[in-house]
């Protein structure tokens, strides 16, 4: 048995990460929570999750009655974590093997629904069984700090410790929309997916809506896949089939009259209007003076590509998080993307560093990409206004400021276009 720990309150009411995690996962206030103790009367208990390794410190809410789905939810994909991360996972799931008995110094949160009330009805997890064919499922999810950029992920395994799927859970504007934007990014994504170079993109199981909230579960990894090295060089084949859609290349046309320079230009608006009084219309503007006249492919991007999101399996690049793909930007994005994020990061390089990083980058291996030295500071100048509108539109949505980007990232611009 599980050992016994004072009942605390519905930790729903916490303002940390359990208490984000819980509200997201069990919206339904007919459901009742509780660490420790019994359901509350007239209630019956439908789950049970050992709390890791405690509620106030929670990291991982591990799902009991099923020891091997226990475990998979611990050590399914452990090699693609940080090393830390990969120690704790792998020191608890060996106790999961051993069922209740090993998690028993963990305390345990009960969820119990009303008597004669379907958990159909009420539970996400059985909801999501329903849609992916009625076998039941078990879910885990790790616990971290609140916060609005943040999707809420169950893992899905079946009783004998399958992986089913991930369900990434979008709570709020921005969210949501993060996550209806990967699931129509990887529904496109299904006919280029076997074109050569391309990256082996998740599938897309299932989108729903769930007490206001929209959720895309995606197609688990490939078991065996590994993560490849942060410090990874580029791999151009697969940037270009990615912008391609898996197809020829398409011919250079202007900045100026392009799908992009008018979504950047509406953007721009809104932001002024919003926060900025004027400045992001002026980086859009400086923008096109400067590299108006400049001709550059077109094509898709995933949007976050940045080693962390790759990895290779039988042969194949594998990439995931498709959350901010899109089309009709510059032909090199990515590798801009990838430039900046590896400084911004894993070094912890302020803003200005990380867009030296992107110039760097594209001067280094822009010309595997067909772009010549316009091309190249047209696809950086235009890359760093595209992210400070990405964390505009995120702070719009909901998000709060990422505020290693704004105002460091605005600045940075105004002077790009200055000098």
């Amino acid at each position: 048995m599980t050992a016994r720990v004072a009942r605390t309150a519905d930790p729903r009411s916490r303002t940390d990460g359990l208490g984000w995690v819980s509200r997201a996962v069990f919206p339904d206030r007919r459901v009742a929570l509780s660490v420790g103790g019994d359901p509350p009367v007239g209630h019956r208990a439908v789950a049970h999750y050992a709390v890791v390794p405690s509620p106030a410190k929670a990291r991982f809410l591990v799902p009991l009655g099923a020891p091997r789905a226990a475990a998979a939810s611990l050590l399914a994909y452990n090699a693609l974590r940080p090393p830390k991360v990969r120690a704790l996972r792998a020191a608890v799931g060996g106790l999961a093997r051993v069922g209740a008995v090993g998690l028993a110094p963990f305390p345990t949160l009960t969820v119990s629904v009303p008597a004669g009330v379907s958990a159909g009805d009420l539970l996400l997890t059985e909801r999501l069984a329903s849609v992916l064919g009625g076998t039941p499922l078990l879910a885990a999810f790790g616990v971290r700090p609140p916060d609005p950029n943040h999707k809420p992920t169950l893992q899905l395994f079946s009783a004998d410790g399958r992986p089913r799927g991930y369900a990434k859970i979008g709570w709020n504007d921005a969210t949501r929309a993060l996550v209806s934007a990967e699931a129509a990014a990887l529904r496109a994504l299904g006919t280029v997916a076997g074109a050569a170079d391309h990256p082996v993109p998740p599938g897309l199981l299932a989108e729903l809506t769930w007490a206001d909230q929209v959720v895309a579960v995606i197609e688990p990894l490939p078991p065996a896949v590994r993560g490849v090295p942060v410090d990874d060089p580029p791999r151009i084949a697969a940037l270009l089939a990615v912008a391609r859609r898996g197809g020829p290349s398409t011919p250079p046309r202007q900045l100026t009259g392009s799908a992009f320079l008018a979504r950047m230009t509406a953007q721009a608006r809104r932001a002024d209007a919003d926060v900025t009084g004027g400045r992001a219309l002026d980086a859009v503007e400086a923008l096109t003076r400067r590299h108006g006249t400049a001709s550059v492919e077109f094509g898709h991007w995933h949007g976050d590509w940045v080693p962390w999101n790759l990895g290779e399996h039988a042969g194949r690049l594998v990439a995931w998080d498709w959350e901010h793909s899109g089309p009709d930007v510059p032909v090199g994005f990515d590798l801009a993307h990838d430039a900046f994020q590896r400084a911004l990061v894993l070094r912890g390089d302020p803003a200005v560093v990380a867009a030296g990083a992107v110039d760097a980058y594209l001067d280094r291996h822009g010309d595997r990409l067909g772009l010549g030295p316009a091309q190249r500071r047209l696809v950086a100048d235009g890359y760093l206004v595209e992210m400070w509108l990405r964390t505009w539109r995120l702070a719009d949505a909901g998000a709060g400021w990422n505020t290693a980007l704004h105002p460091a990232l605005l600045d940075v611009i105004e002077k790009r276009h200055s000098g």
